[in-house]
């Protein structure tokens, strides 16, 4: 998919951002850190969960629909073990309750070498692999997953969506080693639903093999599909599982009822779970040629990358070299089809429009 793209510079995106939050209700301090959220999105090139993904899903899902509460508090619950902790997040926003988790197994990370945070009745965090790339450039090993906000998605043999995309997040502290941190992060189907939504506004078919359509046959239509397929058949479906089974030992309920009007007494809500390990507590001391944790995670990454390997790309490379792209161009990336769809979020929130945006630097 070649493009052209606009430059933007991040505090012009983050004042619109900001104002559009505000306007559906939410807080200073949490519209900062949905404007926060979506700039680190854009930096890196995830344009499947940018500011217009974000809205578009509040829209749908959150404030429009009592799914995400503006100004709640999240309740953090008694916990009897010194390096857990339970939160019900009160349908806050998503991303304001994922940076707090995370800062959360951060500070138990140094205390305990091991920290993490099970959240219910939450409202989706968007990219999880920003909150795990954060922790990493920090120096921890971080990871991440959640239900997803709808069940979208067929179970391997089925015919019926009942799983969410439900993404695995992962991030390690290579910066030293690399130049970035490794971040492996996925969605359990073979593309995310906001992939869909890209490709919808960007006119451009799908993959074959990553969706179907109300009578569930294959398509590469955007505006035909129904439901997702799992990647990788049975091993995306058992992946996809996993974050239905934490979030069912969190408290989360049924995925055919996420977002979805519910019976009395059922629950509608995603729920996540967080984890961050300080390097130091993996550490057995007995690395070989006398090389230290940072040296050896070094030379195993030359190991892996050898050997007629070395054109194979590390995950998190792309997007590091994304955010080298918009350093170069001084401002965020953003397509004319995106400053189209920002410029109806200003109209919506009475905000100025997005106007005369030099092209990206050749």
């Amino acid at each position: 998919m070649s493009e052209s793209f606009y430059t933007l510079p991040e505090a012009a995106h983050n004042t619109l951002v900001e104002a559009a939050y505000r306007h559906r209700g939410y807080t200073v301090e949490e519209s900062a850190d949905a404007a926060r959220f979506s700039a680190y999105t854009a930096r890196h090139g995830i344009r499947t969960h940018n500011a217009i993904k974000a809205l578009h899903l509040d829209h749908l899902f959150g404030s429009g629909s009592g799914g995400c509460v503006p100004g709640a508090s999240i309740e953090k619950l008694e916990s009897p073990f010194a390096a857990s902790e339970r939160w019900n997040a009160n349908r806050k926003l998503g991303q304001s309750v994922a940076y707090e988790a995370m800062e959360a197994c951060i500070s138990m990370a140094d205390t305990y070498g091991i920290g993490q945070v099970a959240v219910d009745q939450a409202f989706h965090y968007l990219w999880g692999g920003g909150y795990v790339m954060e922790a990493a450039h920090r120096g921890y090993i971080a990871y991440t997953n959640c239900t997803a906000a709808l069940a979208e998605v067929v179970p391997f043999g089925g015919k019926f969506p009942t799983l969410g995309t439900n993404p695995h997040s992962w991030g390690f502290p290579t910066v030293d080693s690399v130049g970035f941190p490794v971040v492996i992060d996925w969605a359990t189907s073979v593309i995310a639903m906001g992939r869909v939504q890209q490709f919808l506004r960007e006119g451009q078919p799908l993959p074959p093999g990553a969706a179907v359509d109300a009578q569930g046959q294959p398509t590469t239509d955007p505006a035909a599909v129904a439901a997702l397929s799992a990647f990788g058949a049975h091993k995306g479906y058992g992946l996809g599982l996993i974050n239905e089974l934490v979030g069912a030992l969190i408290g989360g309920s049924l995925p055919t009822l996420r977002s979805r009007e519910i019976p009395e007494g059922e629950k509608r809500t995603p729920a996540f779970y967080f984890q961050v390990i300080h390097p130091d507590a993996l550490a057995c001391g007995t690395f070989a040629q006398g090389r230290d944790q940072k040296s050896n995670v070094k030379a195993v990454i030359e190991d892996i990358l050898g050997h007629g390997n070395e054109n194979c790309l590390l995950p998190g490379q792309m997007e590091a070299r994304w955010a080298e792209r918009v350093a170069r161009a001084g401002g965020l990336l953003f397509s004319g089809a995106e400053v189209e769809a920002f410029n109806e979020i200003a109209a919506e929130c009475g905000a100025k429009p997005l106007q005369d945006l030099e092209p990206e630097p050749a």
